[in-house]
């Protein structure tokens, strides 16, 4: 299967244009295959003003992020592979997604192969943890 990660970012782009919101991008600068301008990156991170006033010539394909823009007065294209994309958000106030790292599926997986948890259990099992009550909460990270 390919990735979702493109297919949420632009629904969640295009979301926040509808929304009069200015699109931010957090990009793990360290990644091979990213291009932005390196005096800006902090702590391996880099803040992308993905505003249509801001860039031009955008594209957000399944494999790249790609624009051109200006920093401090200077163009430049910037790349960002799909992988290296951290978060989309407003910077109004912040509504948006962080990314996780998502599994890596064989592509000649096309059959389910049977688990240890597909296999028949007993009933009293000691070893089952109980499931974790109370609400899940998310957290961000700066």
């Amino acid at each position: 299967m390919q990735s979702s990660r493109p297919y949420i970012a632009r629904a969640l782009y295009q979301w926040l244009l509808d929304n009069d919101l200015t699109p931010y991008i957090v990009v793990d600068a360290e990644q091979a295959g990213v291009e932005v301008p390196r005096q800006f990156v902090q702590n391996g991170q880099i803040v992308l003003n993905l505003a249509p006033t801001a860039i031009r010539d955008f594209a957000m394909e399944n494999e790249a992020v790609s624009f051109s823009a200006r920093f401090g007065g200077r163009p430049m294209q910037v790349m960002v592979p799909i992988e290296a994309l951290i978060a989309i958000y407003a910077r109004e106030n912040g509504v948006g997604m962080v990314f996780g790292h998502e599994p890596v599926i064989p592509a000649g997986a096309t059959e389910v192969e049977e688990s240890v948890d597909d296999a028949p259990s007993e009933e009293n099992d000691e070893d089952d943890a109980p499931p974790r009550k109370g609400r899940p909460s998310l957290r961000v990270i700066k």
